[in-house]
């Protein structure tokens, strides 16, 4: 089994972040600074940030479904 590097895991976290921000700016029309702002005050985030979830190892799709979760519970609350 290949181990990754902490800058391959890193870099990993970083594409995914970018992907994430894109993400509700197609889904949601915030701007890239509504959408950035969502992202990092998110739960989901923070998941992504713990290695230990392995959240930077899953698809956009897998990850963008947690945060449209606490997207549309926060909009509906």
């Amino acid at each position: 089994m290949t181990r990754l590097s902490q800058e391959q895991i890193q870099l990993m976290k970083d594409e995914l972040t970018v992907e994430l921000v894109g993400w509700l700016i197609d889904n949601y029309s915030y701007s890239p600074s509504e959408a950035m702002d969502v992202l990092y005050t998110s739960t989901t985030f923070d998941r992504l940030q713990n290695t230990d979830t392995g959240f930077y190892y899953q698809s956009l799709g897998y990850v963008a479904s947690f945060l449209k979760n606490e997207v549309e519970k926060a909009v509906f609350c």
